[in-house]
């Protein structure tokens, strides 16, 4: 297997391997050039692609073709035809042409667009993205798109990461000329998403409703055991798990998808996936991927595989942490520090965007994670806090220090540790600790955002990132443009200076699950948005639409469109929650304390006339908590009941948004609460649902 590996990687993606192979010079040249510069591809350029591509599909078993777009439902979409056209003989031939290639039409009035389309208005529009490489699956030729209306709004999530890329790496490049780069043409930027995610038996997944609707457990008492042993983190794989993360890394090669690492997360049952970085587009092309695949390998294996970010309470939930840097055409990583006075200048300056960008749209970053699911997981454990704060480690921070005021920095040491054991090798320290409590943390030549959930596209917060950053070297350039260079050093020194005076409120290095930091954040002036509806408004703010449109990321019908999508999703999730909660407990729970009750007086009736005089307090007890548990039970689903109903008749999507998070969402949890207590009383056999124990602990 390990001879076929290179063999294997990228088998099913129309690589550029295949392209020099397959395409004549000319053409090959033309398509380069398109992805390598964004120029226009011409149709005959077009028409040749399309020839080659559907070759090597058909060569490779493809039957069929799909245009696959990301909508703003969170997930993929793809509609599938296939290469056949009648030949007018009553025979067919495969074909596929340079239009079929570049545009396809499905329905755009059947996805969320927030209102920028009618139900009448259904044509929309899918146009190839040639920078992310088509692949094959299960016999289909999948040819990555955006995805927009007929009158040309955008609605996925492919277009405005596009859009942003381009605006970012438009004004990295005019910064960099300014300070002396006279080379560099493109500005990429790189990610790489680590990935989350809970392995459940299949069988035992199947008699659980809230997981099949919700992807969570809306009630379940905690296992005996759970994470404090601090066991499961790093260990050794179980048989089980190994074979499906085997079998997944091989699928995911298959289509180029650089999968590098795995392992146990923290949490019973959890598990962790990150590849090797690539480009943003392609890097969220591949998540998305990922998280499909992720799915399906886990059936073969009669698992499921939950992506939800808080699926289980009590122990950690699922992020998703995302790796950022800025890469130039010749290789060089604007985020890592260099040697020389000439890559520091270059780093201090880009280092110093993306803490002005992070500090002037920390509102926009915190909207970029937010969803129901992860409201359940920011703050916890596992899981940094809703406050959006960087972490630089001390050194970094002392540099900034010393800029502003003026002071030697002198140079300083890798420091050799020794760990007392002689015969291990010495090795030299990081310049910066990790915090895993910060939500966007410095690690050494990249940003790691680590906020968002693990079902998320991971697109939004690095069209968000990357349109501050190019936000914050637009105004720079605009401080700098016009000094002479022999005056360009003094220049960056004095707006580094001014930078960090206004912006380093947002560095905080400690611990960001304290109270004192909450109070600390607060007189810093700095946003604390605990959930998704305190979130969503933020997003059509004055400043927040000043950005998206200046740098033509969004209109701002694109802007409102998706506020009003993001707070629907919310609704949507809560509502479905609570639903899926009232039949639970009324149809499934609320039977098995009743009977348990009627069984447990039964039991002590019979005792009681065999033995008259026998005292059964116990029984009595228990029978009592029980019929109470019932009544509270059957009170609270009462007044969930009414709750969603009045939810429903909310005109204001902001109002009914607030309305579940505040009303809904409380009585849930009193409900789990009661639940939950009530569970750890009956006994298993008696229960019509698998318990945390059996969920947790059965592979």
């Amino acid at each position: 297997m390990n001879r076929q590996i290179p063999e294997l990687y990228g088998s099913m993606i129309f690589s550029d391997k295949v392209m020099r192979k397959k395409l004549p010079k000319d053409m090959y040249k033309a398509l380069r050039k398109t992805i390598e510069n964004g120029t226009h591809l011409e149709l005959d350029v077009a028409n040749s692609v399309a020839v080659a591509m559907k070759e090597w599909a058909v060569e490779n078993g493809a039957t069929h073709y799909t245009h696959w777009f990301q909508p703003m439902t969170g997930f993929t979409a793809e509609k599938h035809d296939s290469f056949i056209s009648p030949s007018g003989d009553g025979e067919v031939i495969m074909d596929f042409s340079g239009k079929e290639l570049v545009k396809g039409e499905p329905d755009a009035s059947s996805f969320p667009s927030g209102g920028l389309r009618a139900t009448f208005e259904a044509r929309g529009y899918t146009a190839w993205d040639p920078t992310s490489p088509a692949f094959i699956k299960d016999g289909t030729l999948y040819i990555p798109t955006a995805f927009c209306s007929y009158s040309g709004e955008a609605l996925d999530k492919k277009t405005p990461l596009l859009r942003s890329m381009e605006a970012l790496s438009s004004e990295a490049v005019k910064m960099l000329k300014l300070l002396g780069n006279k080379t560099v043409t493109r500005v990429s930027t790189t990610i790489g998403p680590e990935q989350e995610y809970f392995l459940v038996d299949k069988e035992l997944y199947r008699q659980r409703k809230d997981l099949i609707f919700c992807g969570r457990t809306l009630f379940g008492a905690s296992a005996p055991k759970g994470q404090e042993m601090e066991d499961h983190y790093f260990g050794a794989l179980k048989p089980k798990v190994s074979a499906y993360m085997h079998d997944l890394d091989v699928e995911l090669w298959k289509l180029g998808i650089p999968a590098k690492t795995k392992h146990n997360e923290v949490a019973p049952a959890q598990h962790e996936l990150a590849p090797v970085f690539d480009t943003a587009n392609v890097a969220v092309d591949h998540n998305q991927l990922t998280m499909e695949i992720m799915k399906k390998v886990a059936e073969k294996h009669n698992l499921v595989c939950l992506l939800h970010e808080k699926p289980f309470e009590g122990i950690n939930g699922s992020g998703k942490h995302n790796n950022w840097s800025l890469i130039t055409n010749d290789g060089v990583n604007l985020l890592d520090p260099g040697r020389t006075p000439a890559q520091n200048i270059q780093f201090l300056v880009f280092l110093m965007a993306v803490i002005k960008a992070v500090d002037d749209y920390a509102d926009l970053m915190r909207i970029s994670a937010s969803s129901a699911g992860n409201d359940h997981r920011l703050g916890g454990n596992e899981a940094p806090p809703a406050i959006v704060s960087i972490f630089l480690g001390d050194e970094l921070t002392a540099v900034l220090h010393s800029i502003e005021n003026d002071m030697y920095f002198g140079k300083q040491e890798k420091v050799q540790l020794d760990i007392g054991a002689h015969v291990l090798p010495h090795f030299v320290k990081d310049s910066t600790d990790r915090n895993r409590t910060s939500p966007f943390a410095f690690t050494g030549n990249k940003f790691e955002f680590r906020m968002l959930g693990s079902s998320a596209s991971v697109a939004t917060p690095n069209i968000v990132l990357n349109t501050a950053v190019a936000e914050a070297l637009a105004q720079f350039y605009q401080e700098l443009e016009g000094t002479k260079p022999e005056d360009m050093e003094h220049a960056v020194h004095e707006l580094l200076k001014r930078a960090i005076r206004k912006h380093k409120k947002i560095i905080f290095n400690g611990n960001g699950y304290s109270e004192e930091w909450v109070k600390e954040a607060e007189s810093r002036g700095l946003y604390n948005l605990i959930s998704t509806p305190d979130c969503l408004p933020q997003f059509i703010v004055e400043k927040n639409v000043d950005l998206f449109t200046k740098h033509h990321i969004f209109t701002k019908d694109e802007i409102f469109s998706r506020y009003e999508i993001l707070l629907e999703n919310y609704v949507k999730t809560i509502l479905i929650e609570a639903r899926t909660l009232l039949e639970m407990l009324t149809k499934d729970f609320l039977p098995a304390v009743s009977a348990f009750a009627g069984q447990t007086a039964k039991n002590a009736a019979s005792k009681k006339a065999f033995l008259p005089t026998l005292s059964m307090p116990a029984e009595e007890a228990l029978v009592t908590k029980l019929t109470k548990t019932y009544t509270d039970l059957t009170d609270g689903l009462t007044q969930l009941a009414d709750l969603v109903r009045e939810a429903e008749s909310i005109d204001d999507m902001q109002k009914e948004a607030e309305f579940c998070h505040t009303q809904i969402l409380s009585r849930m949890e009193a409900l789990r609460l009661t639940a939950n207590a009530a569970e750890t009383l009956i006994p298993d056999t008696l229960l019509p649902y698998p318990t945390y124990d059996q969920l947790l602990f059965s592979l």
